[in-house]
């Protein structure tokens, strides 16, 4: 699919579809087909990557220019509101003063910037400006899937040491496990994603050769206030990965006291119940001379010793606050 926009007084302008793309100065692709790449590529005057270059993990594969025109592919995540978070590369192509855009993923923060732009100005008069715009939307977003991941770590923390009450359910242990798994996941592909953000703002910053005549004119106070925000932001993910370590540590320690606790029940039941079949182990025996096997008083004696045998243990573990 690929949607063009031109600008207008700093805001972004959708084209008509199959109009013009020399007069855009964002062109988004996503998920193109064969043809759509092959219209931009002649529009635009470049090599569109494919998506076997995109997924280049070598910084050489993720950063560099040619023919004139500057590749930056950065890790960009998709957080559904229902579904699991999906992260993908995203290449911004900078050249003869528009901007290109190709995913085959649908991050929030593009549909976000999208809506914004089309209504409000953001300073979108070409190409750089409309990519620093954008990457300040991506950079706000994985801002707000911080700040909501923060709050569900405070939930989990108390779901956590609830269920180690008496009145807690030991059930909800194994749901408490799930979503700190989902927390690492969620947290883990937000740490990538401003990873990758971060080296291409880094690179954005000190550009050279063919780069410095791309991005000229670009806001270099914008972008290091921006390269700080993400600084920031690694940091908060850094701080939240080791919460979340200490939260798995804190389920994993509650789980064995409780295992520990079950453990000792049977013990303390296997204990007080050991001298009682002794009694009647005894009394069992078959054999012909058994003193008490002929008094009329005989099997209440046994049944109170068992019964008394029983209690003696229990009120020692209870003295001693085993139970």
């Amino acid at each position: 699919m690929i949607n063009a926009y031109g600008s207008a007084a700093g805001r972004l302008v959708l084209a008509e579809p199959g109009g013009d793309l020399a007069a855009a100065v964002w062109i988004d692709l996503h998920d193109p087909a064969s043809g759509e790449e092959q219209t931009v590529e002649a529009a635009v005057g470049i090599d569109i990557p494919t998506r076997e270059d995109m997924q280049e993990i070598e910084v050489s594969a993720r950063i560099y220019d040619e023919d004139g025109a500057l590749f930056l592919t950065a890790q960009v995540i998709a957080a559904p509101a229902a579904g699991d978070p999906e992260i993908a590369p995203v290449t911004f192509v900078l050249a003869k003063g528009r901007l290109v855009t190709v995913r085959y993923h649908a991050p929030g923060s593009f549909t976000v910037f999208r809506d914004r732009a089309t209504r409000q100005s953001m300073g979108c008069a070409n190409g750089p400006t409309t990519l620093m715009a954008l990457l300040e939307t991506l950079v706000e977003r994985l801002a707000d899937l911080l700040e909501g991941e923060n709050r569900t770590l405070d939930l989990l923390s108390k779901a956590i040491f609830a269920a180690h009450r008496p009145s807690g359910k030991a059930s909800t242990l194994a749901a408490i496990l799930q979503r700190i798994g989902r927390a690492e996941d969620m947290n883990s592909k937000i740490t990538e994603s401003l990873s990758t953000i971060q080296r291409m703002l880094g690179f954005l910053a000190a550009p050279a050769g063919v780069a410095a005549d791309v991005l000229k004119g670009i806001d270099r106070a914008r972008l290091k206030v921006l390269l700080r925000d993400v600084r920031a932001l690694s940091e908060t993910a850094e701080v939240q990965s080791r919460k979340i370590l200490f939260q798995l540590d804190a389920t994993l320690g509650v789980i064995n006291i409780r295992q520990s606790d079950i453990i000792k029940i049977f013990s303390v039941v296997a204990f007080v119940f050991l001298p009682p079949t002794l009694i009647a182990s005894v009394y069992g025996m078959n054999f012909v001379h058994i003193p008490e096997l002929g008094w009329v008083w005989g099997y209440p004696m046994a049944l109170g010793l068992m019964l008394v045998s029983a209690i003696i243990p229990w009120a020692i573990f209870r003295a001693k606050k085993w139970l």
